[in-house]
């Protein structure tokens, strides 16, 4: 007969299981078409995220869609109060948004106004009397260089311009609840912003470790201070204790690369040209920042993703046929033979963008091969340990962020030069 711990170790297994499990199931009600990609439309922009629940069970949900090549959407939901309730609500509504969204784009037919009017309708009817949800809509438009958003009792969202000024807009909408009657959406020209960032009041209302202040008194100012939503994190963190409520927020940043100083050089697919590829490569960031550790952080990451572009953009062997040939010892033999007729090229351009006390080095490299699927590094960056992937996993970790066009035959990646007093 089982001990009273074995019935206590049995059901404290059990009950991590079930937490696992729920956690992976809101994991696939979030839904993020741009998880490593950029946006490529008119300007490059890099859209990154951070999603920390407090606990398994999340009363925050998010969602960023793209829609087209011109529009993109995000959702963020914030489930008011805490526990169960809270967290069926967001990821109910948030299931039932991305389902709308895929319907719309299938018949090409996105309306925000038909996504609000419907989404609405189906959660209202849900709610508990006393129940409220805040929730953001937002919808870029690059064609149109227009903002559209319908903001439930959000936080104001940022904007930053080119002369670095700060814009907020504010909540044009009460909290959603069952009573509600109607809903307004607003438009923002934003061809002057270069960055942006939305959030769940669990950034705004965290306790800090400066005095009786929450963390709402410093955002503007680390927003306005921060070129990547990694160098904003630090920030944030540095100011508090814990976070105290689950935490969402979605990062943009416009990269002005039109304006940048850059040096710009194409190569052919052979193994002759990988070296001089990396020789140049290593010319330019030597007359760039002579910080040796800089360096050696940027050429370890082009000689990964320049390696990449080679063998699996342009020759296209992918994972599977490259372990077979290794196996069979016959990985560069191959190579060799593949690039005789290979005349597709490979472009890497080099930028540098100056911001606050920094300098930004942007490395992108353009393959002519068929791209793939960049939703597949979720599955390799969430085990860093296996074969498949790994020279991304590296290059990801001696960079600020490595980033995929939507083809996923052009990758681009950021690091960080701090000025020198």
């Amino acid at each position: 007969m089982a001990t009273k711990l074995e019935e206590l170790e049995a059901k404290n297994s059990y009950n991590s299981y079930q937490e696992d499990l729920a956690f992976a199931k809101e994991l696939n009600i979030l839904r993020n078409d741009f998880y490593y990609q950029m946006i490529d439309a008119k300007s490059i922009s890099l859209v990154d995220f951070l999603y920390q629940p407090l606990d398994v069970i999340s009363g925050d949900a998010y969602s960023a869609r793209r829609i087209d090549e011109n529009r993109t959407f995000y959702l963020i939901v914030d489930g008011m109060g805490k526990g169960l309730s809270a967290s069926l609500t967001a990821m109910i509504l948030t299931t039932f948004i991305n389902h709308l969204i895929d319907q719309m784009k299938e018949y090409d037919s996105f309306s925000l106004n038909m996504l609000l009017s419907e989404s609405i309708n189906y959660i209202k009817p849900i709610l508990l009397d006393e129940e409220a949800v805040a929730i953001d809509y937002i919808l870029f438009d690059e064609a149109y260089s227009t903002l559209s958003y319908a903001k439930f009792a959000m936080p104001a969202m940022l904007m930053q311009d080119r002369a670095g000024d700060v814009v907020k807009l504010k909540s044009n909408n009460p909290p959603l609840s069952k009573w509600q009657n109607g809903y307004k959406i607003d438009e923002y020209d934003i061809q002057n912003m270069d960055k942006f960032l939305f959030y769940s009041d669990g950034i705004v209302e965290n306790s800090t470790k400066l005095g009786n202040d929450v963390y709402g008194s410093f955002i503007e100012e680390d927003f306005v201070s921060s070129f990547t939503r990694e160098e904003f994190k630090e920030k944030f963190l540095d100011k508090i204790n814990e976070a105290e409520d689950d935490i969402t927020l979605i990062f943009i940043n416009r990269l002005p690369l039109e304006d940048a100083p850059s040096y710009e050089k194409s190569f052919s697919t052979s193994l002759d040209e990988v070296e001089k590829a990396s020789e140049w490569y290593k010319a330019i960031i030597s007359s760039i920042t002579d910080e040796a550790q800089i360096a050696n952080k940027t050429d370890l990451v082009f000689t990964e993703l320049f390696m990449n572009a080679y063998e699996h953009g342009n020759l296209q062997i992918d994972v599977t046929e490259k372990h077979h040939l290794i196996e069979e010892d016959i990985y560069y033999e191959t190579l060799l033979e593949r690039e005789k007729d290979c005349s597709r090229k490979i472009v890497v351009k080099v930028s540098t963008i100056e911001y606050d006390s920094a300098k930004y080095i942007v490395t992108q490299i353009n393959d002519e091969g068929a791209g793939f699927d960049t939703q597949r590094l979720s599955e390799i960056f969430r085990n860093s340990q296996r074969f498949n992937g790994r020279g991304v996993f590296i290059s990801r970790k001696n960079s600020l962020g490595i980033y995929y066009n939507t083809k996923g035959n052009a990758v681009l990646y950021l690091n960080k030069i701090d000025r020198k007093d």
